[in-house]
């Protein structure tokens, strides 16, 4: 064993130590899906307790980099913060797991009828499938029972086919449910707004986006105005999966990007709901480029937002059921 192999942190199997930081360190583990930056004063109390840490809380953790990957963040940080976040994260139901691992199993299909094997042996595939799933895991054994136990399920509602050692395929069946998914979003007349919730942005989503969604025909939805008693990042997921389409506008202040704003959107792309990019002028060169190469309203004032969004909705969604005559 090398000065570089080291257990990773989080689930005790081979790992590599990438890179050192002061204060903090790069990790390599096949497990967690790939690379991550993690504080140092965690590694050494993680590595003394990496069997204390709940198979649960590790599962989300994994999930949640490769979700931070999916929007760009190559080697995200883990931070105490992170951490016990991943502990009080609430579980989706059953059946919502079973519908994420349903997509997931379509994305990994190269054509439609393309049969796909899914190997215990191939962590990284794992990795992703608790991503799209959030399954929970207790061992690497039972976390192999718990996606069989699902592709189980899935073949007994006749949406997979089962031809043997390990093989499947999606049926017709199982592309019509996925449609079903995606029909239940497409008539909903919600827009979900992912913004800088600032006094300075007031007058914008007042009388620019606000207004622009309602022209439209929607009712926009922002999470701040919103009543509920339930973990804020779980109420975005939901909200987003209610809603016909995302704006998100990537205007900020001196305080830098809006991290809830992009992984709003990147979630959105994920579950192919349409987002409409908007950012004001003097903040345009600011948006990362991992979202620049896409087609933004660049907004001078609320009117010149409020005219274009509306323009913008009508032309990518289409009208909503609540547009006036």
């Amino acid at each position: 064993m090398s000065d570089n192999d080291i257990p990773c942190p989080i689930w005790g199997t081979p790992a590599k130590i990438v890179k050192d930081y002061r204060g903090a360190a790069c990790i390599d583990s096949p497990r967690a899906g790939g690379r991550y930056i993690i504080e140092g004063w965690i590694i050494v109390s993680m590595k003394m307790r990496v069997q204390k840490l709940d198979e649960a809380t590790k599962a989300r953790l994994t999930s949640w980099l490769i979700s931070q990957r999916l929007l760009g963040e190559e080697t995200p940080l883990i931070t105490s913060e992170t951490i016990e976040d991943a502990k009080q994260r609430r579980d989706l139901p059953v059946y919502e797991r079973m519908d994420r691992f349903l997509r997931y199993l379509s994305r990994i299909s190269p054509f439609v009828g393309a049969r796909f094997v899914i190997e215990e042996t191939d962590e990284l595939l794992y990795a992703q499938a608790w991503s799209e799933s959030k399954m929970l895991v207790t061992t690497m054994p039972n976390s192999q029972s718990e996606i069989e136990f699902f592709l189980d399920s899935l073949a007994a509602k006749g949406w997979i086919n089962l031809h043997g050692s390990g093989h499947y395929d999606l049926t017709v069946e199982g592309y019509a449910h996925l449609e079903e998914l995606e029909r239940r979003a497409t008539d909903s007349s919600q827009a979900f707004v992912a913004m800088w919730f600032d006094d300075a942005m007031e007058n914008a989503w007042r009388n620019g986006i606000k207004t622009g969604i309602e022209e439209a025909g929607y009712k926009a939805l922002r999470i701040d105005r919103k009543e509920h008693a339930n973990k804020i990042d779980d109420e975005i997921i939901a909200e987003i999966r209610r809603s016909r389409f995302v704006v998100a506008d990537f205007t900020h202040g001196d305080d830098g990007p809006r991290g809830g704003v992009y992984y709003e959107a990147g979630f959105a792309h994920g579950r192919n709901i349409p987002v409409i990019f908007t950012c004001r002028k003097d903040a345009l060169e600011q948006v990362h480029f991992d979202t620049r190469q896409y087609n933004h309203i660049v907004w001078g004032t609320p009117e010149e937002l409020r005219r274009k969004l509306a323009t913008r909705i009508a032309a990518v969604v289409g009208d909503g059921p609540l547009r006036a005559n």
